[in-house]
């Protein structure tokens, strides 16, 4: 069982930056592909980033590719994103996801594949 909870939303003028933290509890965290997602509203939760338990992989959507990275330290349990030259339509609530992988290089993109999610946090951009 792995318990996620995320921090460091809040209100921030375009251009701007923010660093979001997942804190998990659970002594094998570092076996666990971590994610970011986010929701709009009125929209579908869209994927945002994903990093493998190892830290070796990441992934983006062409959205974000640029402007945010992922980052872990398995020491802390902690997943973090980075996220610079906001925009207003990166207005939305994120929600950090976790889920068991096989290998260290292992990533996952879709919210089916994740088995553990936070509450989120709200992150405003305005322009």
């Amino acid at each position: 069982q792995v318990q996620l909870v995320e921090s460091g939303g809040g209100l921030v003028q375009a251009g701007g930056s923010l660093r979001l933290s997942c804190a998990a509890s659970g002594r094998t965290f570092s076996r666990y592909a971590v994610g970011w997602f986010r929701r709009a509203p009125g929209k579908e939760r869209d994927f945002v980033a994903a990093i493998s338990w190892g830290g070796s992989t990441t992934r983006y959507p062409d959205s974000v590719k640029g402007r945010f990275t992922i980052s872990r330290d398995n020491a802390k349990n902690t997943v973090y994103l980075q996220m610079n030259s906001l925009k207003p339509e990166d207005t939305a609530v994120y929600y950090c996801a976790a889920s068991a992988a096989v290998v260290g290089w292992q990533v996952f993109t879709s919210t089916s594949e994740y088995e553990y999610w936070g509450q989120g946090t709200q992150v405003t951009v305005s322009s």
